[in-house]
């Protein structure tokens, strides 16, 4: 036994498997109170999304020489058919309240306005109340806005009253993220909780797979925890809540794939030490590889130029290479300290009858063999008609009113004060220049198309000169977050740039959009080759062939671009989004890549394993029959728990976890099981090429084939 075992021994051995766990506990012991932490070491203030290199990164660094880093929200007062006496009263009662506010980070003192929309019978108003953004900004920026609104109130009789602007959108986005980890923690849980009851049929066996699962999801955050208080890992709102749904999603799959090997065994060997052992040898290449290929390819994501992006990578990259540790060492020690009894009430006794032998996709299998050609073809036109409703995708970003699931008062408050104001009111152009230059930049600013000139200003407790350096602000005339701001930011840029030694430079809200637009688009290009080669190396090395890994790289780009052209039908058709973020479609592609790969490499190993016994035909057949059914399992709990981002009040969330369980499913249902097992049975055994079984003897396949033809007589 020992030989066929390998080193599986040091995790199901007798004595071996209280040692592992005796281990882990150790290190949950010691890894738990950092794993809570993780939310403190959150950095979700500006440069930890922003490009490092963007203009608008160097503008806000070189801005804060100027005066701390702030963020204005602005309290809009309306009344449709005029302010009353008492409404404006009541303004300059809140103004002179908001002037002596200290809580939060508020800068009272160096509240602006009220700004009325005209002097003669105004009907709305403006109030300007700077937020401070220092380490702990977005942790406060919701309770400073509380204690705004505390003041303001809400409104009534008539009168709106509103907080928006950056503040105020920002303090909506932060309430958003507010309890990301827990809200997908019990989301995820209950999804595996549901699809391991179905796929198991055992409320014993379920708890097994969610504990391993658990302590990775701790282990993994107290080590991101520490990496990002003492190296220097960026953590934000969105790695944290994706690193939740990471590890559920493949530590649950690498766990259904263990005890479907694990099952099998325990038919054909009476000591469960020893089926475990011969279950990790023979399915752990295939976990492990799965493993390095999603680790791997979200270390590709450090060549990206948006921090947020590149912060991800090694996050997703310690959660499921723990998973992965966990899955293998944690997860089968614990099945061989249960014993049989954990399956109940289906027990694999030994020398039962394995039911896969003769399931649906033993009979699926069948049935594409008797004409594989016709159904790969088939297949393959049926995804890429899918693909054509990439023409609807709208990557192009989602501005601010379009990126809640519902309406928050932010919103409702900037499109009443764009009824009144300049639309780029509350989140102002930021230039820097040259002292010297200072007047000829400004001049440049005020006749740029698109800004408006008596805008122009030193901001409000900023000091007028540092370094031989001034900074100054405009106001747009379109919403600031508005594809016309942009095209106005490109306009300013290009006038003063042209300022001959003024050394100016544009940042604020918009310009930095502008920068991450830029910066996404350059990280698509790049990074999706890189990840395709990744995976194409990997399953070079897995499979010792070239042909195979060349159909299944293709075969996981079409169900890419079909999961994404009917998602992209979904949110104009079914949903009503106004867009995708201009990160979506390479969040989506390494997802799936990443991800939905794990399926082929699962059941093309298991093709291989068998291809050498019995020929390439019947190996293809025996392997869709022995691992159908668990990775439709795991591709369905993979799914649920990507759908489970659909939890957020934030669209580009929700249109991710669409996008990806989507695809996911497109993977284990059609491109996996019909479209890959076509394609190696047209194919054949040149798959293989150019190991040595794309030249065996094809006498097996030859029987295989009217094993086949018999079988489906």
């Amino acid at each position: 036994m020992s030989g066929n075992r390998g080193v599986a021994h040091l995790v199901c051995g007798r004595r071996a498997k209280w040692l592992v766990l005796a281990l882990w506990l150790v290190v949950l012991f010691l890894t738990a109170p950092f794993a809570q932490k993780l939310t403190d070491a959150q950095d979700n203030d500006a440069q930890s999304w922003l490009p490092g290199s963007a203009e608008s990164t160097q503008v806000l660094e070189i801005s804060e020489g100027f005066r701390p880093e702030q963020i204005p929200a602005v309290v809009v007062y309306a009344r449709d058919d005029g302010l009353t006496a008492r409404d404006r009263a009541q303004i300059q009662d809140d103004v002179r309240q908001l002037k002596q506010l200290r809580d939060h980070g508020v800068r009272g003192a160096e509240t602006r306005g009220p700004v009325f929309d005209r002097q003669d019978d105004p009907r709305a108003a403006q109030v300007y109340v700077p937020i401070t953004m220092d380490e702990k900004g977005w942790e406060r920026i919701g309770p400073a806005v509380d204690s705004i609104r505390d003041i303001t109130g809400t409104g009534g009789q008539g009168l709106a009253v509103h907080i928006t602007g950056p503040g105020g959108t920002s303090a909506d986005f932060s309430e958003g993220f507010e309890g990301i980890d827990s809200t997908l923690l019990l989301a995820a849980m209950g999804v595996v909780v549901v699809m391991l009851l179905i796929t198991y049929r055992s409320p014993t066996l379920l708890l097994v797979p969610l504990l391993s699962v658990v302590a990775a999801l701790f282990t993994a955050q107290a080590l991101i925890y520490l990496l990002a208080t003492h190296a220097g890992l960026t953590v934000n709102g969105q790695s944290a809540g994706i690193l939740t749904v990471l590890v559920f999603g493949a530590g649950t799959d690498y766990a259904l794939l263990l005890v479907a090997r694990y099952r099998e065994e325990l038919r054909r060997h009476e000591d469960r030490h020893e089926a475990m052992a011969l279950a990790l040898h023979r399915a752990g290449p295939a976990v492990l590889a799965s493993g390095a290929t999603v680790v791997l390819s979200m270390l590709v994501l450090l060549a990206a130029d948006m921090n947020s992006t590149r912060g991800l990578g090694p996050v997703a990259a310690i959660g499921v290479a723990v998973a992965l540790l966990a899955m293998l060492t944690l997860f089968p020690a614990l099945l061989v300290i249960m014993g049989r009894w954990i399956f109940w009430p289906v027990i694999p006794h030994l020398g039962s009858a394995e039911p896969t032998e003769q399931g649906v996709w033993a009979r699926t299998g069948r049935r594409i063999a008797r004409r594989p050609r016709r159904v790969w073809v088939l297949t393959a036109l049926a995804l890429a008609v899918c693909s054509l409703g990439l023409i609807q995708l709208r990557a192009a970003g989602i501005s601010n009113a379009d990126a809640f699931t519902g309406k928050p008062d932010s919103i409702v408050g900037q499109e009443v004060s764009a009824r009144y104001f300049p639309a780029g009111s509350g989140d102002p152009l930021v230039v820097v220049s040259d002292r010297a230059q200072a007047e000829q930049v400004g001049r440049a600013v005020a006749e740029t198309r698109g800004v408006v000139p008596e805008s122009l200003g030193l901001p409000p407790g900023a000091k007028p000169v540092h370094e031989g350096r001034v900074l100054f602000e405009a106001t747009l005339r379109d919403p600031a977050d508005s594809e016309a701001a942009k095209q106005t930011v490109e306009r300013v840029r290009d006038a003063v740039h042209a300022v001959p030694g003024a050394d100016a430079m544009v940042g604020g809200g918009t310009a930095a959009l502008l920068d991450m637009d830029k910066a996404t688009t350059h990280d698509n290009i790049l990074i999706i080759p890189l990840v395709l080669i990744v995976v194409m190396l990997i399953l070079c090395a897995l499979l010792r062939a070239l042909i195979a890994p060349l159909l299944l790289v293709g075969t996981v780009i079409l169900s890419f671009a079909a999961a994404l052209g009917i998602s992209a039908l979904a949110f104009r058709y079914v949903f009503d989004y106004a867009g995708e973020g201009t990160d979506f479609p390479l969040f989506v592609f390494v997802f799936l890549v990443a991800l939905g790969i794990d399926y082929n490499i699962f059941l093309t190993t298991r093709i291989r394993e068998e291809a050498a016994r019995q020929g390439t035909r019947q190996g293809v057949l025996t392997g869709l029959a022995a691992t159908g059914a668990v990775i439709t399992s795991a591709g369905l709990v993979l799914a649920g728990t990507f759908a489970a981002l659909g939890t957020l009040p934030m669209v580009a969330f929700a249109e991710i976890g669409f996008a990806v369980a989507l695809g996911v499913l497109l993977d284990t249902l059609v491109v996996r099981s019909v479209l890959v097992t076509a394609l190696f049975l047209d194919v054949g055994r040149a798959v293989w090429w150019p190991h040595a079984l794309s030249r065996r003897d094809g006498v097996a396949d030859e029987r295989a084939s009217e094993v086949s033809r018999s079988g489906a007589g």
